[in-house]
């Protein structure tokens, strides 16, 4: 899972995405609106967490705005005690859930999960495409009934691949998803880890097909 906060309170982002990190969620951190924005707008995150007042776009500026765009990846506002007003702008303009600050790591984190588990394709803390499983607390993959393991990126590429079986993602998609916005990674090395994937996938009813000069899908095999 991958997830977007949106906190200008540098200290405090930063150890939420240390707690995440901790549950093998990924985090990016915008310590602004403006920045938030670019970033909720790429469509690339399971979650999206914003804090309602930001320098810049306010939260419910980048809620709107992602709501507009017909995109449908839930947010959790945070909000502050007196904002109750705030609080019930923001779930008439489409927010999933809100929590007041300050408050307990626990919680946040418990919250991100169950808006996680809402994704499409997801059953508790599974994934299941074809034969294949994916454990999203043991983080492992099982083909049939066979364990098969897979580093942390691989990890993160078929969780991305299996939350959408059949779509198509692109290079830049997946760099970003996988790698995050930030990373200096060249697309050879997607490549790299595609063919790995290929190798542990050969004897699955589901493949990684290239689509030549879009990306790549995950989706079963032609039957002979």
């Amino acid at each position: 899972m991958r997830v977007l906060l949106v906190e200008d309170e540098q200290m405090l982002a930063e150890a939420v995405r240390h707690m995440l990190k901790k549950q093998n969620i990924e985090t990016d951190i915008a310590l602004d609106g403006d920045e938030g924005m670019l970033l909720a707008l790429k469509d690339i995150y399971d979650v999206v967490v914003l804090d309602i007042m930001l320098p810049g776009k306010s939260g419910m500026d980048i809620l709107k705005a992602m709501r507009k765009e017909r995109m449908v990846t839930p947010v959790l506002l945070l909000t502050a005690k007196d904002s109750i007003q705030h609080r019930v702008e923001g779930l008439d303009a489409g927010a999933d859930d809100y929590l007041v600050k300050p408050f307990a790591m626990e919680e946040l984190i418990s919250r991100v999960k169950a808006l996680g588990r809402r994704l499409p394709a997801i059953a508790g803390e599974f994934l299941t495409v074809g034969d294949i499983t994916l454990d999203m607390q043991k983080v492992s993959l099982l083909i049939g009934e066979k364990e098969v393991r897979l580093s942390a990126r691989e990890f993160q590429l078929m969780e991305m691949f299996m939350r959408r079986p059949g779509q198509t993602f692109s290079r830049e998609y997946i760099l970003d998803r996988v790698w995050g916005y930030e990373a200096d990674i060249s697309e050879n090395s997607i490549e790299a880890y595609i063919h790995m994937l290929r190798k542990k996938l050969a004897e699955s009813s589901v493949e990684i097909v290239t689509m030549r000069g879009i990306g790549y899908i995950l989706q079963e095999r032609e039957k002979k």
